[in-house]
C-alpha cells in the first residue's frame, strides 16, 4: 500500500481528492477527500473512509446505508496529490441509488464484460450438467476460442454496419421466446433504465435474495422478482449459456438474453413472501400459480429496439428522457403521482398540496401497462388525464406515461414503485392509503393494512433515495365548498362532508346517476359515461357452467330466446358443442385442451361483450381457474355472470341418454368430469340454479330476473 508521507498534504490543506473505481468493471464510482487519518484508517480497517468537508469529520463510505467500499490498493498520481483506490463496492455508491455517483450512463467502465467473466469463470469451474460454456471451457482451448472467433466476427460485422437491421439479422438465428403481456412491459423498463440496478431478468441467487429479503446478491434493494417464467417445453430445450431471442406477439425481436440460470421455484413461498398469502384472490397470486410459466430463466439482456406504442406517442418517456426533460425546465425538485385510476377533485387537491408542502415541481405518472383486473382501460384514463391536465399550471405540471406491469403487491410494491420513479429523475414520491391494494382476500378481509405500505417505505426511505409525501385523505366540506384533509378538520360535528367511494361512482356511472360537480370534473365524468355506459346499455356476457346433462344448454337456449325477444342488443349463443364443432374441432379432451377450448369461449365471449352484444357461453368448464381467467377476460367490458347449474350428479346420469357416464364408468371414456376427473364447484356464483323438478322456463327466468336486478336489462 502507499506511503502517507509519500504524498503531497500541504498543497490542498491537508486533503488530497480520492477517484474511486471499481477494480472488476473499471467504473468510476465516486471523487471523495481524505486526510493523513481517514488514509490511515483507511489501509487499517480495509473499509474506504474519507474526511467530510461538510461534517468536518472522518465518516466511512456506507456507515447509514451499509453500501461499502472494500479496499483492493491504493495509487497516487504522478504529482502525488490526488489518490486512485480501487474497491469492491457493496451496493450503490450514490445515495440517489446510481452504481456510480456520475450516473450510470456516464461512466459505464466494463458493464456486462465484468459480469460475463465472472459467468465464464463460473461455469469452468464448476461444468454443471447441461452448461454449454462449461462443456467449450473443459475441451481443449482450441474449440472455446474457436467458438468466440465464430460468435464474434458474426456481432462486429453486425455491429460495424452501425445497423439495427444487421443485428436483428444476428439475433433472427437465434432460439426465440414469445413475450407475455406482463413480460413486455418488465423487458422495456429493463431496456431503458427504468428497472436499475437489474440489467436482465434475475438470477436464481437474486431471485432467491429478492424473495426473502428484498435484497438481490449484492445486497442492493429490490422488493419485486422480475423473472422470465417460460413452459417446462422449451426450458428443457434451452442450454445455460444460450443465447435465445425475446419477441413481441407479433414475432418483432425486442431483444435478446443469454440464459445464465434456470430453475423451477417454489410458487407457494414466492406468494407467501412477496405478496403476504398464497391465497388466489390475489391477481398476482392467481397469476402465479394459473397463468405463469413453471420454469424460470435468468440472464442479462440486450436491448435491440423498444416495444412499439403506437397510442399517445408524445406522453411516453424513458428514464433518461424524463430526467432530460427535469434539467431542460430547471426542475430540481419533482414530486411523482402514481396512478391508475382516473383523477378527480380530491385527486387535484391531494396532488396541489404534496407539491407545494415538497416545494416541487409534479409529475402525474400513471401506470399504462397491466393493472388490476377490472380497472378502466388506460385508453379512457389518459383521455381523463389529459382532460384535466389544464386545470395544474403549465410550468410546474407534467405528465408521462409509465409501461409498468404492476403487481398489487402493497407495501413491497410501494418500495418498487419509488425505485422505479428514483431512475425517472424524480425526488419525491406520493403514496397512498392502502397503497397498491389488491382487495379481499379469500376470507373477505384486505390483504394489506391501511398504512402498511407508507410503514415500509418510510423505513427504507433513505435506501430508496427518494423522499415520501403521505397520501391525505381529502374529503369536501360542503359549507366551505373545498377539498380539507379529513384528519385536519377541527369541527367535524359541525360541517357536512362529502365524499363518494370507487364502488359508489361505479354504481352511478352503472345506472346513469348523476356525478356532482363537487366530486369530479365535467370532462372526467363525459369520457367515463363514453366508455361505462349505463349497464342497461352495455354488453355481457352470461356463463353456465355444470355437468354434462345438469341442463346448460336447454336454458341457455331458453334465455337466448327471451332476450332476443326483448330485442335491443344482439345474442350469440356458444354452447359447448357448437364451440366444439366450430372453434375446437381439432381439440381432444385433456386437462390442456379443455382449458384451451375454455379460453377461446371467453375471448370470443370478450369481443362480443366489448361491442355492445350479449354473449350466453354453456361450457361444462371445470376448472374454477380457466372460469376466473375468462371471467377477467371479459370484465375489462363489461359484465360476467356466473349461473351455477348445481343439478346432481345422480340425475344427470339418469338424465344420460347417450349413454356417456355408462362409458366413462366402464373406463371407456378417460377424463370425464364428475366420474374420472374432478369438478371445481363454483364458490360465489352471480346465481345458482336447481333444475331437478323445475320447468326449463322458470330457470331461464331466474336468470332474466338476476339480469334486472343487476342493472344489465330494463325491467
Amino acid at each position: 500500500m502507499i506511503e502517507a508521507n509519500s504524498l503531497d498534504w500541504k498543497k490542498s490543506d491537508g486533503l488530497i481528492p480520492a477517484i474511486v473505481q471499481d477494480h472488476a468493471t473499471r467504473q468510476v464510482l465516486m471523487l471523495g477527500y481524505m486526510n493523513e487519518e481517514a488514509l490511515a484508517k483507511t489501509v487499517e480497517t480495509g473499509k474506504v473512509h474519507f474526511f467530510s468537508r461538510s461534517k468536518q469529520r472522518l465518516w466511512k463510505k456506507g456507515e447509514t446505508s451499509g453500501h461499502t467500499f472494500k479496499l483492493i490498493s491504493i495509487a497516487a498520481d504522478c504529482d502525488k496529490d490526488t489518490l486512485l483506490v480501487e474497491v469492491k463496492p457493496k451496493g450503490p455508491a450514490c445515495h440517489t441509488g446510481t452504481v456510480s455517483c456520475f450516473g450510470d450512463d456516464l461512466a459505464p467502465g466494463l458493464g456486462f464484460l465484468a459480469h460475463l467473466r465472472a459467468i465464464i469463470r463460473k461455469r469452468k469451474k464448476d461444468n454443471p450438467k447441461g452448461s454449454y460454456v462449461g462443456g467449450l471451457m473443459a475441451r481443449a482451448p482450441k474449440r472455446p476460442a474457436q467458438k468466440v472467433g465464430e460468435e464474434g466476427v458474426e456481432v462486429a460485422m453486425a455491429a460495424v454496419s452501425e445497423s439495427k437491421a444487421a443485428l436483428k439479422a444476428e439475433a433472427a438465428d437465434l432460439v426465440s421466446w414469445d413475450l407475455t403481456p406482463r413480460q413486455i412491459c418488465d423487458l422495456e423498463l429493463l431496456i431503458n433504465g427504468g428497472f436499475s440496478p437489474l440489467k436482465g431478468f434475475l438470477s436464481e441467487e437474486d431471485y432467491n435474495g429478492v424473495v426473502e429479503n428484498m435484497r438481490l446478491a449484492d445486497g442492493q434493494l429490490w422488493p419485486m422478482p422480475i423473472t422470465l417464467d417460460v413452459s417446462e417445453d422449451f426450458a428443457a430445450s434451452i442450454e445455460i449459456g444460450q443465447d435465445i431471442a425475446l419477441r413481441d406477439q407479433e414475432g418483432v425481436i425486442l431483444g435478446t438474453m443469454t440464459v445464465t440460470d434456470r430453475w423451477e421455484p417454489n410458487k407457494s413461498r414466492e406468494a407467501e413472501m412477496v405478496f403476504g398469502a398464497d391465497d388466489d384472490a390475489h391477481p398476482a397470486v392467481n397469476y402465479l400459480h394459473n397463468t405463469a410459466g413453471k420454469v424460470y430463466l435468468g440472464g442479462p439482456v440486450t436491448g435491440i429496439q423498444q416495444p412499439v406504442h403506437y397510442d399517445f406517442r408524445a406522453r411516453r418517456d424513458t428514464p433518461n428522457e424524463l430526467r432530460a426533460t427535469f434539467r431542460k425546465l430547471g426542475w430540481r425538485k419533482v414530486v411523482a403521482f402514481q396512478t391508475r385510476n382516473p383523477l378527480h377533485r380530491a385527486h387535484q387537491e391531494l396532488t396541489f398540496r404534496a407539491a407545494k408542502e415538497s416545494q416541487a415541481n409534479l409529475l402525474i405518472h400513471p401506470v399504462v401497462g397491466m393493472t388490476k383486473p377490472g380497472d378502466v382501460d388506460h385508453f379512457t384514463r389518459v383521455r381523463c388525464y389529459e382532460a384535466v391536465l389544464d386545470k395544474y399550471p403549465a410550468s410546474t405540471t407534467t405528465m408521462s406515461l409509465l409501461p409498468l406491469a404492476m403487481r398489487m403487491a402493497g407495501p413491497r410494491e410501494a418500495v418498487w414503485h419509488g425505485l422505479i420513479r428514483k431512475n425517472h429523475g424524480v425526488t419525491h414520491f406520493i403514496v397512498g392509503r392502502d397503497h397498491a391494494g389488491p382487495g379481499k382476500n379469500s376470507a373477505g378481509e384486505d390483504f394489506y393494512g391501511p398504512y402498511d405500505a407508507q410503514d415500509l417505505f418510510r423505513e427504507l426511505q433513505e435506501e430508496i433515495g427518494i423522499e415520501m409525501v403521505d397520501f391525505k385523505h381529502m374529503v369536501y366540506v360542503q359549507e366551505r365548498a373545498q377539498y380539507e384533509a379529513i384528519d385536519e378538520i377541527e369541527d367535524k360535528d359541525n360541517v357536512t362532508i362529502l365524499n363518494i367511494s370507487g364502488t359508489e361512482l361505479r354504481r352511478r356511472l352503472q345506472e346513469g346517476l348523476e356525478i356532482p360537480d363537487w366530486f369530479s370534473f365535467p370532462e372526467v365524468v363525459t369520457e367515463l359515461r363514453r366508455t361505462r355506459p349505463p349497464r342497461s346499455q352495455q354488453g355481457f356476457t352470461v356463463f353456465f357452467t355444470g355437468f354434462s346433462g345438469s341442463g346448460k344448454s336447454t336454458i341457455a337456449n331458453a334465455l337466448m330466446v327471451k332476450l332476443m325477444e326483448m330485442g335491443g342488443r344482439p345474442v350469440t349463443l356458444l354452447d359447448g358443442d357448437i364451440v366444439r364443432k366450430n372453434l375446437s374441432s381439432e381439440l381432444g379432451f385433456s386437462k390442456e385442451h379443455r382449458d384451451l377450448n375454455i379460453r377461446r369461449i371467453g375471448y370470443v365471449a370478450s369481443e362480443i361483450t366489448k361491442n355492445g352484444g350479449i354473449a350466453i357461453c354453456a361450457p361444462i368448464a371445470p376448472y374454477a381457474a380457466t372460469r376466473r381467467a375468462v371471467r377477467e377476460d371479459v370484465e375489462q367490458y363489461g359484465a360476467f355472470v356466473e349461473v351455477h347449474v348445481a343439478t346432481s350428479l345422480e340425475e344427470c346420469e339418469r338424465r344420460d341418454r347417450k349413454g356417456l357416464y355408462k362409458l366413462a364408468r366402464e373406463g371407456k371414456i378417460k377424463e370425464f368430469t364428475g366420474i374420472s376427473d374432478p369438478y371445481d364447484v363454483p364458490q360465489d356464483p352471480e346465481l345458482r340454479v336447481e333444475t331437478e323438478n323445475v320447468e326449463v322456463d322458470n330457470c331461464a327466468h331466474q336468470v332474466i330476473l338476476k339480469l334486472e336486478q343487476m342493472g344489465l336489462i330494463a325491467g
